[in-house]
Parts: C-alpha cells; structure tokens; sequence
C-alpha cells in the first residue's frame, strides 16, 4: 500500500517559518514536519510515499535527493573527486515527487498524483498533521465496511483550560480539555482510486464537494481516533509538538 501525503500549502500563518519553505518541511527535533508524518507509515510498513507538492517544491526535491548522504557516514576524495559512503542510515522508503501546481487546490493534487497508486487502495495525508494512529486497524475498518472512503475523525482538544462552575464558585479547572464533542476531519484517509470520479479538477478543495458527495452517495465513513492528534497550522501549533519532541516521549512517535 502507497500514502499520498499533501505537501504543496503555502502555511501563511506560519509566514515566519514557511517564507523560505514549505510548511511540511518546518523542523521538529531538527527533522522536517514531513519526515515525521512519514515515519508514522512507516512504522506500520507503509514505505512507498507520492507527495504531492507546490509551494517551493524544489526544496523538498533536494533534501530527498540529498537523504542518503545526509543520514550517513562519507569521505571524500577532492582530489580525484570521489566519495565513499560507510554507514547510511537512510529508511528504505521509495518517494515520488509530483509537482502538483502552486495554486492547486488538494481535491486537484490528489486527482493529479492518482496515477501513481497503480489503481490500489491507498492511504492520504496532510502533511502538516502527527497522530498514534493504529494503521493496520484503520485499514481494516476501511475493508470492512467497504465504502470508497475513510476519514480518520478526531476531537481536537481546546486551545484553552475550562472552569467547572456551579453558581459563582469553581469546583474545578481541567487543562485545555476535548473540544465542543463534534468530531473533524483528522486526516489520515483511506481511500479508493474510484473517489477521482467525485473530483472535477485542480480548483476542487477536497474537503468540501468530493467529501460531501461521498457522504451523499453513503461512501465515506469515519473511523474514531480518541488517542493524540495535532495539526500545525500557527506558529504556537509548530513550538508545542517542538516541546512534546524535547519532552523525549512524544506520543506520536510509534518508531524506535
């Protein structure tokens, strides 16, 4: 099974950090936001990627042409220009990089990079979002019932704590708690090559008309995720998962 993983936004607010990048490749403990998202699949024996980019994609060329060279151990030889490599610690990860048009909307990248999941089911991301997804459940859910569509649902914690009031005392106070109790859209599809007929081309967002169609047609199904997710869309968003990182558990980190 390949994942598809969305890499081409332009992360406006997070300008700081995403003027010279794309926002997938903002650093977590020094290895971009895309390597993590990446080593989630991975960990589940997921190693075939397609990534579909946009904004300064030529960067996120680069480092995937420099991987192996980076995560290893090399001399060189200036004279006869030469180099040897004696450890590389590279992951056995066959990526695909489509340039999917800097204002292409994601229904249209998707609807561009289908040819590269060689007509099988395959899995779909944001590149931007982290989570302890269990994977090969998730997969199974999606056989299971046998629609064209799964959407990991989630329900995001609040951005701030909640008081327990009763009156005009407090008996409590829980730190940033579960949301409003509706679930959203976590990312982390399941999907059928069929869901291209519900897409109409590069201007379609795929989080509105496809997936309502979908819902419409009783093809798309939720699959609930109570365990950690987060998505980095503000620059607070980006230095809590630095601090979960630094903390040495983050709990989306499944890999040894």
């Amino acid at each position: 099974m390949k994942a598809v993983i969305l890499a081409g936004g332009l992360g406006t607010r997070l300008s700081e950090e995403t003027a010279t990048k794309p926002k997938p490749m903002i650093e977590i403990g020094a290895k971009p936001l895309l390597w993590h998202v990446m080593k989630i699949y991975s960990r589940w024996g997921i190693d075939e990627f397609v990534v579909c980019l946009g904004y300064r994609g030529y960067l996120i060329k680069e480092y995937f042409a420099n991987y192996y060279l980076h995560t290893g151990d090399v001399t060189f030889e200036l004279q006869s220009n030469s180099m040897e490599v004696h450890h590389s610690g590279a992951e056995p990860w066959k990526v695909t990089l489509i340039d999917t048009g800097a204002d292409t909307m994601t229904g249209g990248r998707l609807k561009r990079v289908l040819r590269y999941v060689d007509g099988d089911e395959f899995c779909f991301t944001y590149g931007d979002g982290v989570a302890d997804v269990d994977l090969p459940a998730l997969i199974e859910f999606h056989r299971a019932h046998g629609r064209l569509a799964t959407v990991t649902a989630v329900q995001p914690s609040g951005r701030f704590g909640a008081l327990d009031i009763e009156g005009d005392a407090i008996h409590g106070f829980e730190e940033k708690p579960k949301g409003d109790g509706g679930w959203i859209n976590g990312g982390f599809f399941v999907l059928s090559p069929e869901v291209e007929r519900y897409i109409d081309g590069d201007a379609t967002t795929w989080e509105q008309e496809p997936m309502r169609r979908l819902a419409n047609d009783g093809q798309l199904a939720a699959y609930r995720h109570d365990g950690f997710w987060y998505a980095v869309d503000t620059v607070r968003d980006w230095r809590h998962l630095q601090e979960l990182w630094e903390s040495g558990d983050p709990p989306w980190k499944l890999w040894e």
